[in-house]
């Protein structure tokens, strides 16, 4: 059994949960750009810069708060980049591909953890950057599926949710955005009473399982390596 320290754990996962909550903001500000918003641009938000895109709560506090659980699980959130559907050319349309374009590169982050573990694999065993790597690149498999799962979940205000409304008609696209004041607390909810995890984890385990065959890991061990960055 792996066995890592709370320091390990941090260094492990601060960079790819970094990486994947700043990647997956910007990306929806150059959805926005290309599709005729240039608000983000405009307040400085479209940057891979983390400073811009961290929330003390959701980001620092409440993932570090989780991490601190034994198997907890890894929850948060950062500020929302702004878009305004008003300067977008198809707004309805346009915003459901803005909302897409945060999930797709989480999909596209874990893709590349997953090649990074496959090189360090391939590393001799005695190499001192090989575990960390190989911690820090499951980890980083391990976030962006759960946040692309995640964001994919049709609730209002995530982006499954915006796209969903973007390809309802009018009537029912409008019927099914007024549940976004709610959304939050609907998903802290399903969050609280397992729900969620009983939604959500066929889809995470299969991406998972996919991601582990592109790392070259097999699934036994890619479970013991992210069990002891669970605090297993």
């Amino acid at each position: 059994m792996l066995q890592i320290s709370l320091a390990q754990k941090i260094a492990a996962w601060l960079l790819p949960v970094l990486l994947a909550i700043t990647v997956h903001e910007t990306a929806h500000g150059l959805m926005a750009r290309r599709l005729g918003d240039k608000t983000a641009e405009m307040l400085g938000r479209l940057t891979l810069n983390p400073l811009k895109h961290i929330d003390p709560v959701g980001t620092i506090l409440v993932p570090a708060l989780m991490l601190l659980l034994p198997g907890g699980f890894v929850f948060g959130w950062a500020k929302p980049v702004p878009v305004d559907w008003r300067n977008l050319r198809r707004p309805k349309q346009d915003m459901a591909w803005v909302a897409a374009a945060g999930p797709a590169s989480n999909l596209v982050m874990a893709l590349l953890w997953a090649l990074l573990v496959r090189i360090v694999l391939g590393l001799p065993a005695d190499n001192w950057i090989a575990m960390p790597l190989l911690f820090m690149g499951v980890a980083g498999i391990f976030i962006n599926t759960i946040l692309m799962v995640l964001n994919l979940l049709p609730l209002p205000p995530l982006d499954g949710g915006r796209v969903v409304t973007g390809l309802l008609p009018p009537t029912w696209s409008y019927r099914f955005a007024r549940i976004e004041p709610y959304g939050f607390w609907i998903l802290i909810a399903l969050l609280m009473t397992g729900v969620l995890g009983w939604v959500l984890w066929p889809f995470a385990s299969f991406f998972l399982d996919m991601l582990a065959g592109v790392a070259g890991m097999k699934p036994d061990y890619f479970q013991t390596v992210l069990f002891a960055l669970m605090g297993g």
